[in-house]
């Protein structure tokens, strides 16, 4: 008898739970997965004074894979931590994977558009190293050769499986020499090991510059954790915005996966935002369990959707939430 995959799912807060209800709808029509419940969050936070509860981490712990939604992390809490943030440090998933793919009937600026950002997710500027000393305030920012290794290999393998033929180092390693030295020297040496996949290297704010103008120039950029969150949601507006922007969050052990949307509190309840990003991390979660038939099926009801123009209004069109999702599940087949 098959193993039956435990799935933590997180609601988070604002359009969270409705998103997730409504991805939890789809997967039990196209697969079988044991659901577990955790919370984290603000909401969590007010119930029972800590974001990120033990028992949602011992679940974490214990599970195939975590789909998570979007929180609330309000600035002025002191001591108040982002539970994703501490998620992907305790679980140590060191690989933040960002496709970006232009779907279908989607007002951008680029047509065609394929490919992903690979983001080193535990160190960098996001430590969680600082301190205050008067009005001065500090910030250590971590590389290691361990960290960069890894994140590199995950990007030459990922370009490697997805059939790329390019991965850009990104970095800053001409002002931050010693940290961005020792990242580009580390992912360098780990090229010369995928003769196959051609490897060049960039400046980030060259990169951010280069993504608005030639995006179609990049397949695999692999960087450090706080390049790769703006870069990211940079590369988003080029494929029709956050809402339709899905990730993945790997370890060597477990991964989580996640819409790359915030929790957009004043739409919570309307039914107007946009499912797309959620549904397409849902897709890469029954990949990563296993399901590749189900999670083919869903990424093409929701290419199928965007060409029948059944699409939120943030992408041009004029169906609720709702809508979408149910004409999505008519379209699974």
């Amino acid at each position: 008898m098959l193993h039956m995959k435990k799935i933590l799912y997180i609601d988070g807060d604002g359009i969270g739970p409705e998103l997730m209800a409504h991805a939890r709808r789809v997967v039990d029509s196209i697969a079988k997965v044991e659901w577990m419940r955790g919370e984290a969050g603000f909401a969590a936070y007010q119930k029972t004074g800590t974001p990120l509860p033990d028992a949602t981490l011992q679940a974490a712990k214990e599970c195939d894979a975590i789909l998570f939604c979007a929180v609330t992390t309000p600035p002025n809490i002191p001591n108040y931590k982002s539970p994703i943030v501490s998620l992907r440090k305790e679980l140590d998933l060191y690989a933040n994977l960002r496709p970006f793919s232009t779907l279908p009937n989607v007002p951008v600026p680029f047509p065609a558009l394929n490919f992903a950002i690979v983001r080193e997710n535990t160190e960098g500027m996001y430590s969680g190293i600082e301190k205050r000393e008067g009005d001065t305030a500090y910030a250590t920012r971590v590389i290691t050769k361990d960290g960069s290794e890894r994140i590199a290999r995950f990007a030459f393998d990922y370009a490697a499986r997805m059939g790329f033929s390019k991965v850009t180092i990104v970095h800053k390693a001409n002002v931050l020499r010693v940290t961005d030295g020792l990242f580009l020297e580390t992912a360098r040496e780990v090229a010369a090991q995928y003769p196959g996949i051609a490897c060049d290297d960039a400046l980030v704010d060259s990169v951010a510059m280069r993504l608005v103008k030639s995006p179609q120039d990049f397949q695999v950029i692999v960087t450090t954790n706080l390049f790769g969150d703006i870069l990211s949601d940079e590369s988003s507006a080029l494929v029709g915005g956050l809402g339709v922007a899905p990730s993945g969050n790997y370890g060597a052990h477990r991964a989580l996966f996640e819409p790359v949307h915030g929790s957009a509190p004043k739409y919570a309840g309307k039914d107007s935002a946009n499912p797309t990003g959620m549904l397409l991390s849902t897709a890469m979660m029954l990949e990563h369990i296993g399901e590749k038939e189900a999670s083919e099926k869903l990424a093409r009801a929701i290419r199928e959707c965007y060409l029948q123009k059944v699409t939120t209004r943030d992408v041009g069109g004029s169906a609720g939430t709702g809508g979408m999702v149910e004409k999505v599940m008519g379209l699974l087949g």
